[in-house]
């Protein structure tokens, strides 16, 4: 079944959430990859229209919906007591769910979609690229105090959504496996690509070495710190919230930083096929790390701050290594609007990767300055 015909009980699924308002139209919204968002407008009895995020979660993607959502109100709840204790707004610094007609977190329609709702959070903004350098900054407090608030947040209890997300050496076996089998016949133009991988095999076991030496804890992690996943108040300029929590699961905080500088200290677009346009920033490298460790505060121990440069290397070859396994595999994963352009996404990655070998010296310093 396609996505659009899993979208047709969206109506269904409407009538079962508990909005407020009587129900107006809908349309789709945002830019996201995995799941079907959508932005609903209600009429209110003042005559004020309020409007709610609709997501038909991506169960392909999430295999257990129901973890997935026990994941998101748990670390949801423990936010908004945090919020509170700060003197802060639960309504706009936190993801608020709101329930179906009977209480539960997600609706699961006749033909088995799964969806959510959330309270929109009005007079702010997301980017997709990092437009203006102080909203980079404002992400990496955000995303910092994020793991802030959630430091004593019991890890171990949270599930794992997708299994292995961030498990570097394992991506890599998978890739492998693709290579072995390429189903599509796109080895061949792509030797270059695996060639690089393999000789990088050995750095990507670096931070599972680490934790299982007991060396690099267990955290609350988001796990897709990308500038998107942050809203930014209109009026402020300020960083209020942290938003798509599907990825919620026990990680490395090291890594939420990598994934934030992959995707955010880069002179390109991700999926930009000229490369001469795509280089690693260095300026604002140092402009999130230092934002980063500003908003954890003192919650990050010693061997987490030394390993953020091996964070920000080791999701920048994972992104490449996953954009690559899905272009052999036949673009299964991630949402295409060309035939090659995982392997535009591959590419990116992969220049940025070798960028970063070039400045470690210039990336380790940064670290220590702001420590």
């Amino acid at each position: 079944m396609t996505r659009e015909e899993y979208c047709t009980k969206i109506n269904e699924a409407i009538e079962q959430i508990a909005f407020e308002g009587t129900f107006i139209d809908y349309k789709r919204y945002g830019s996201g990859h995995i799941n079907d968002t959508f932005v609903t407008h209600h009429r209110l009895e003042d005559g004020s229209v309020i409007r709610y995020i609709l997501q038909r979660m991506n169960h392909d993607t999430f295999k257990h919906p129901e973890q997935l959502m026990e994941n998101v109100a748990g670390v949801t709840e423990f936010l908004k007591r945090k919020i509170l204790q700060n003197k802060g707004d639960v309504k706009r610094e936190t993801m608020n769910i709101i329930p179906t007609k009977d209480g539960k977190t997600f609706y699961k329609d006749s033909i088995g979609s799964y969806w959510r709702a959330y309270r929109f959070i009005e007079d702010a903004s997301c980017y997709d690229m990092v437009e203006k350098s102080d909203d980079f900054y404002q992400s990496a407090i955000a995303f910092g105090r994020f793991q802030k608030l959630l430091a004593d947040y019991p890890a171990e209890t949270l599930h794992e959504t997708i299994p292995d997300f961030h498990n570097t050496p394992v991506r890599v076996e998978t890739l492998k496996k693709a290579v072995q089998e390429d189903t599509l016949g796109r080895v061949k133009e792509v030797t270059d690509e695996i060639a690089f991988v393999m000789e990088r095999e050995e750095f990507t076991y670096t931070l599972m070495k680490l934790y299982k030496e007991g060396k690099l804890p267990l955290k609350v992690t988001h796990n897709d710190t990308k500038l998107n996943n942050i809203i930014i108040d209109n009026v402020t300029g300020k960083a209020i919230c942290v938003i798509d929590l599907d990825t919620i699961m026990p990680g490395f905080s090291v890594n939420d930083f990598g994934d934030s500088i992959r995707f955010g200290a880069t002179t390109g677009a991700e999926d930009e096929p000229d490369l001469t346009k795509v280089n690693f920033d260095l300026s604002l490298y140092e402009l999130y790390t230092r934002g980063f460790l500003e908003g954890c505060n003192g919650s990050l121990t010693a061997a987490e701050i030394d390993m953020l440069p091996v964070g920000a290397k080791m999701m920048t070859l994972e992104c490449g290594i996953r954009f690559l396994t899905d272009y052999l595999q036949g673009d299964i994963y991630f949402r295409i609007h060309h035939e090659k352009h995982n392997l535009d996404r591959t590419r990116t990655q992969f220049k940025l990767v070798s960028d970063m070998e070039k400045n470690w010296e210039a990336m380790v310093d940064v670290v220590n300055k702001y420590r």
